[in-house]
């Protein structure tokens, strides 16, 4: 049977405004009217064009190892690649590439003779997002390409209690937008940002509905928003990328420090509706907005702070993240550990041994970006 935590979301969305007004009533009078000039309006306009590098130092030498960097592998509307270039001491480096969803990454072989040394330098373009929901998109998807973003994956089954839930949320519902909507607005009102988790989630969204839990990050709230989505028969996908440069909004939680992207990483979500073709979708960060932007949790939605992000991210998003790609259950070649549920971490093995990719001073690595001139 399904958790009742899974069906509260309309008592909570009721007792939101209540809660809401005993928070503001808590919150210095000069923050609040902080908060109230608050905006968030990505729109389509010109490009950004972005060098991230990746510099990888594993200080371990006497024994052969292997590394995985992820390359950006989108090319759509929203992002371009312009080159992608490495250098290193591996005794081989080259491009491997997933046989299911296309996303790239450098293999990197080294042979222990000196302390693996690896540098990926990757140059971008990308823009901000916005849906004119006025106006019919044409696209040029056909059945057969939106077969794979309807599938059931490891992490994200299709059937069970997730069926169950999402049937239920979207019971009533008269067209791909309003389902959509609705989940929507259930993942906002249902889960929670948990700060303790490690990375961006498993990603595990039967585990989430079973136990109730529905506390997370990204790979979770996000991973959850499209498996209800395909679950009610919308084409949906995650998007794992990794955020480059602050938010031109003045938002803290939805930027990064181009100087130390060290777990900057982030997956969005995408929708593909009839009338609009590829829709930007991440609820995930209105959790996060409300439970790190102002240091109190907010816990209603159409708070000052949270609502205009709660509004542009259905439908949008801004341009200051970089997606690798869109791949799930991935099998990295030559690597001894199994599929990754996806993959936006660089990731290393010396002699079969995975390291910890979510301990970025124990694996040594470093992430940083600028903007350039394209």
């Amino acid at each position: 049977m399904q958790n009742s935590k899974s069906i509260a979301w309309t008592r909570r969305s009721l007792l939101k405004a209540a809660s809401g007004a005993l928070l503001l009533a808590s919150v210095p009078q000069a923050v609040l009217a902080q908060q109230k000039e608050r905006r968030f309006e990505p729109r389509p306009g010109d490009w950004r064009s972005l060098e991230v590098v990746t510099r990888v130092n594993l200080q371990k030498t006497g024994v052969p190892s292997t590394v995985w960097v992820p390359l950006p592998s989108v090319e759509t509307d929203w992002q371009r690649s312009l080159s992608d270039n490495w250098s290193g001491n591996a005794k081989a480096m080259r491009v491997g590439t997933d046989a299911n969803y296309g996303a790239r990454y450098l293999i990197a072989e080294f042979d222990g003779s000196a302390p693996p040394i690896l540098e990926v330098t990757s140059r971008v373009q990308t823009r901000d997002r916005a849906t004119d929901w006025s106006t019919s998109t044409a696209t040029h998807e056909t059945p057969d390409d939106l077969r794979q973003w309807t599938k059931p994956t490891d992490l994200i089954p299709l059937d069970g209690i997730v069926r169950h839930t999402a049937r239920q949320i979207v019971a009533g519902a008269r067209s791909d937008v309003e389902k959509v909507q609705r989940i929507y607005d259930w993942i906002i009102v249902t889960t929670y940002r948990e700060p303790k988790v490690r990375g961006c989630g498993t990603g595990d969204i039967k585990a989430m509905l079973e136990t109730g839990n529905f506390g997370g990050k990204c790979g979770d709230i996000n991973g959850l928003f499209v498996g209800l989505c395909r679950a009610a028969g919308v084409p949906a996908r995650d998007a794992y990328g990794i955020r480059l440069v602050p938010s031109a909004f003045g938002y803290r939680e939805l930027g990064g420090n181009p100087a130390s992207l060290k777990s900057a990483q982030h997956c969005r979500a995408e929708v593909y509706l009839r009338k609009h073709g590829w829709v930007a979708m991440d609820p995930a960060d209105v959790g996060k907005v409300m439970r790190l932007e102002t240091g109190n949790w907010i816990k209603d939605p159409d708070h000052p702070v949270v609502a205009p992000v709660r509004k542009a991210l259905f439908g949008g998003w801004e341009g200051n993240w970089m997606a690798y790609n869109f791949a799930h259950d991935v099998s990295l070649p030559g690597s001894k550990t199994g599929k990754l549920g996806f993959l936006m971490y660089p990731q290393a093995e010396v002699q079969g041994e995975a390291l910890d990719p979510l301990d970025p001073d124990a694996f040594k690595y470093a992430i940083s970006a600028r903007n350039i001139s394209a």
